[in-house]
């Protein structure tokens, strides 16, 4: 497993985000503070306080650095 953080500060990166994400099978979670959600689902991010940085956790590491390189505009 990998993590980078991620910073969602608006519809529009909330949106691009999920799209790039859900290209993928793996499993990812993003993380605000001690509340996880599945970072697939559009719902359960805006259920977080984007305000802050994200933490995300990604479960396949084989898809890891190819995730990581396509949310570069993303990082934190």
């Amino acid at each position: 497993m990998k993590s980078v953080n991620v910073k969602l500060d608006t519809v529009e990166k909330v949106k691009g985000f999920v799209n790039i994400i859900q290209t993928f099978d793996g499993d990812f979670d993003l993380s605000s503070e001690r509340y996880v959600v599945d970072a697939k689902s559009i719902m359960g991010i805006f259920s977080l306080d984007l305000a802050n940085t994200l933490r995300l956790d990604i479960h396949d590491g084989s898809e890891a650095d190819k995730v990581i390189e396509l949310l570069k505009d993303y990082s934190a």
